[in-house]
């Protein structure tokens, strides 16, 4: 029961990461040590699991997909998404310093949790984490585009930005931000337009589901090298979560009531202000939580 709790709770923290632009559930996913079940037990949905529920197996289907593991972690990232997004918005609104800092802690110290696990840095894994880190750092610099409301984009978009969510440094949000469909997906969801949830999710689910395999492949396979070049991408990102940014560029978007909320497409990074000891100490707190989740991880498993 304490492990179920303990998963729920991880799978709200994955919920709330995904719905900021720069922080990614796979992130959570990762320091909380449940990525490789995580990616595990969405690759084993296939054709072999299709037929037994066509078979009317449902006991076994449920443990072939490892369903007890994806229910209660999914539960949790819903639950997030349904009630703390709203929390995380207004601390963005209103102490975006502050707020930016302890994300920015909570990767920071997730780089050392991530690269520790490197079983051998050599030439191979240092090239890996430099091409992550360009890959990232490039990412958070790109401009958006201008986007569209068509079912093939819609589809597209929600196929790359699940792919993004489950990698560790890459948001998911951020990608939509920048495919220029963020708004259009948040309007959507507040205005309960139904169609356009549905094509997003559609890709979503194809994208999971394709993805997640083709990632299972290279974590076994190449341990090293993956682990090294997702140690890279945290990196990279931390040029998103700079607490300190000008806005160059933003758009408004329109939350389906009479509040409009300006969201930054490209900014450049500050030296840090006169807040800086306050905000210091909320990254300090973002890693201490990352720490104590990975002690909480390996006291009860």
């Amino acid at each position: 029961m304490l492990k179920h709790v303990l998963l729920f709770l991880k799978g709200m923290a994955m919920g709330a990461a995904d719905v900021v632009p720069g922080v990614s559930g796979g992130t959570i996913a990762f320091i909380t040590g449940i990525y490789e079940e995580l990616i595990g037990s969405i690759s084993s949905i296939n054709t072999t699991t299709f037929s037994l529920l066509f078979r009317g197996q449902f006991r076994q289907l449920w443990n072939a997909v490892n369903g007890n593991f994806l229910i209660v972690l999914f539960a949790g990232i819903f639950t997030s998404i349904l009630t703390l997004a709203t929390v995380l918005t207004f601390a963005l609104e209103n102490y975006d310093v502050f707020t930016w800092s302890f994300f920015f802690g909570l990767v920071t110290a997730s780089i050392w949790m991530m690269g520790r696990t490197v079983e051998k840095w050599n030439v191979q894994s240092v090239l890996a984490l430099v091409i992550g880190s360009i890959v990232a750092y490039a990412i958070t610099e790109m401009g958006a585009l201008a986007g569209s409301e068509t079912p093939y984009y819609l589809i597209l978009s929600g196929a790359l930005a699940i792919c993004a969510m489950i990698l560790p440094g890459i948001s998911g949000s951020f990608i939509l931000l920048l495919l220029g469909t963020y708004s259009t997906v948040l309007a959507a969801v507040a205005n309960k337009e139904l169609f356009t949830i549905a094509y997003v999710g559609i890709g979503a689910v194809i994208g999971l589901l394709l993805f997640s395999k083709g990632l299972k492949f290279i974590y076994e396979r190449f341990f090293n090298l993956t682990i090294a070049l997702l140690t890279g991408f945290l990196l990279g990102s931390l040029n998103k979560l700079w607490p300190w940014k000008e806005v160059l560029d933003a758009f408004i978007k329109h939350t389906g009531t009479e509040k409009e909320e300006i969201v930054a497409l490209s900014f450049k990074n500050l030296a840090p202000g006169a807040e800086w000891p306050t905000a210091l100490a909320f990254a300090l707190f973002g890693a201490a939580i990352v720490i104590g989740l990975d002690l909480a991880g390996k006291r009860i498993k």
